[in-house]
């Protein structure tokens, strides 16, 4: 028989079932230590550590495998030609400064990116369910950086053709070039496995799959009226990215709540959060940063959402970690 002054065995689980019984204060837990750290044994400002690799997938004219973390990415670049006698109403021809060739790109739709998340790629994607806004909200905000980012020379995109000279040509004037065509690039962003940050690597993705993207030569042949590409590999050219945006995102953590006043609660900004810690967040930001000529950053977009943690001050701090990142990325992309 047991003593009866003997002490009751102590009950104690794993760390992944508190994990999942009481996520907030296992969170909380971590943070609130001397020297905070997460989950995960990373600091609240580091970030995972990306892999890069490219020319995956063969029967496309540029892809990228981008994994960060638990986060792994495929995107695939399809490239088909829009003859400008399809568009209904075709641009005028004529010099066009930089600006109107962008807002041509976009008129046009030329950049055409698309978001999957993949059944499997979280619990919360089981076979069977629709596709949900997630999905739909990436491919959007990639649509809208691609845009605005200018990551692509217009000229890269057309295809022209010098028109012989004619005897109606008056002599100051010189040969006459016309755009026959448009190359139109479908940028497929397949998310195979997602723990978190979903945007940051999507985005990289696309950087990396556009850098490895050739277009093979083309150029209108006026006997036949259409627009022929040589088969010769040797003949292809590599799309040239003319900058180099990178996206860092960050969740706020916080203990604040209706029940207690002002200033009693504790917040921590998370760099690249994970999918446990986005899913115990409710303020997010995300900061996009480019290189300027010279030394320096512009700023070239901030997207906040929910809550009021991030100030002044924190928003400084998010940037200069953004800044930080930038060459991590580029030493990254570099090496493809």
């Amino acid at each position: 028989m047991a003593n009866g002054n003997s002490a009751a065995p102590g009950l104690s689980f794993p760390r992944e079932t508190f994990a999942k019984l009481t996520p907030g204060p296992f969170l909380h837990a971590h943070l609130k230590q001397s020297e905070p750290t997460r989950p995960s044994g990373r600091t609240p400002t580091e970030c995972r550590q990306p892999t890069v690799n490219t020319g995956s997938l063969t029967h496309s004219n540029g892809s990228a495998v981008v994994r960060v973390g638990d986060t792994a990415v495929v995107c695939g670049v399809r490239a088909e030609i829009l003859l400008a006698s399809d568009i209904p109403h075709p641009p005028k021809e004529g010099p066009r400064k930089d600006d109107n060739m962008q807002d041509l790109m976009e008129k046009l739709g030329l950049l055409v990116p698309n978001v999957e998340l993949s059944t499997g790629c979280s619990p919360a994607h089981l076979p069977g369910n629709p596709p949900g806004s997630h999905a739909q909200s990436l491919s959007y905000r990639i649509n809208s950086l691609l845009n605005e980012s200018n990551l692509i020379s217009p000229a890269d995109l057309t295809i022209k053709y010098t028109e012989p000279p004619t005897e109606d040509d008056l002599p100051d004037e010189g040969p006459k070039t016309v755009v026959k065509a448009y190359w139109t690039l479908y940028i497929d962003i397949l998310c195979i496995a997602l723990d978190g940050n979903a945007f940051d690597a999507a985005w990289a993705a696309v950087l990396a799959a556009l850098q490895n993207t050739t277009l093979p030569n083309a150029w209108w042949d006026a006997d036949r009226e259409a627009i022929l590409c040589s088969p010769m590999a040797a003949d292809a050219r590599k799309m040239q990215l003319q900058t180099l945006p990178v996206a860092l995102s960050f969740a706020t953590f916080s203990t604040q709540s209706a029940l207690k006043q002002r200033g009693q609660g504790e917040s921590w900004v998370l760099a690249d959060p994970d999918g446990f810690e986005e899913d115990l967040c409710q303020e997010t930001l995300t900061v996009v940063v480019v290189p300027e000529e010279g030394n320096g950053f512009a700023i070239l977009r901030l997207d906040k959402s929910g809550g009021s943690v991030i100030g002044r001050e924190s928003l400084k701090r998010c940037i200069t970690m953004a800044e930080d990142r930038w060459s991590v990325w580029e030493n990254a992309l570099r090496e493809r």
